[in-house]
């Protein structure tokens, strides 16, 4: 089955439409016609079986067969906070894959050994929505714009379990399983985060975990910490 998005005002009761960039896709990529099924999520967490009953130059019209809330979406709602990084092509691909994992919101950090002092939002809010469909997510992860690590780590009120990833501790590690609904991870740029900001995690609430021995990229660990906590949730 085909994934297709398409937002939330373009779906009723009974039937939905695909405009836009979707359309194209729909029927000029992928040659979908008149009485094809495919399935459309919506970005916001759910999913519909959907067929194919009209197609017009610049619409496609789909009668909706089922409901599916939340289809494939992990139980916890994760939030990752990552140092931007240099090479800008390694924050797509950390994008792309934290996406397929479960991850539901993405926050690019501005930290004292970040590099770079810009953020593409609009280039990976397309790649989380390519990776949502492909993966067949129903619900669009957030990027949120280049944030300083001090106002990330603030932000959160008590009670959310959030763990900062310290190469410099030998443990304890990151757990494997968790119990809260949500969680709030954070992930260092190339240079990691030095003692005074590991320190404001702390001072935060933030709990500083290992994972293991061995030098992660930034997008390793994110990739890396955000299975260890969202595949036993799936």
């Amino acid at each position: 089955m085909e994934y297709f998005y398409t937002p939330s005002q373009q779906i009723g009761s009974e039937h939905l439409t695909i405009e836009g960039e979707e359309f194209a896709h729909l029927t000029h990529v992928m040659r979908k016609v008149v009485g094809d099924d495919i399935c459309v999520v919506d970005g916001a967490g759910n999913a519909y079986d959907a067929h194919i009953v009209g197609i017009s130059r610049r619409s496609a019209r789909c009668q909706v067969s089922a409901h599916h809330p939340l289809l494939h979406e992990p139980r916890i709602d994760l939030t990752l906070g990552v140092g931007i990084l240099k090479n800008n092509s390694r924050f797509d691909f950390l994008v792309e894959k934290t996406t397929e994992i479960g991850v539901r919101t993405i926050i690019p950090l501005l930290t004292g050994r970040t590099i770079p002092r810009h953020a593409r939002i609009d280039r990976w809010q397309k790649l989380a929505l390519a990776a949502m469909k492909q993966c067949g997510r129903c619900q669009l992860p957030e990027i949120k714009p280049l944030t300083r690590l001090e106002d990330f780590l603030s932000s959160f009120p008590p009670g959310i379990p959030r763990y900062l990833m310290d190469e410099n501790v030998n443990g304890p590690f990151l757990p494997q399983s968790i119990t809260s609904d949500r969680v709030v991870m954070c992930v260092g740029p190339e240079g990691g985060f030095s003692p005074e900001e590991s320190g404001l995690a702390t001072g935060n609430g933030f709990q500083l975990v290992s994972l293991g021995s061995r030098r992660l990229r930034t997008e390793t660990a994110a990739i890396v910490a955000s299975s260890i906590v969202l595949l036993p949730a799936h």
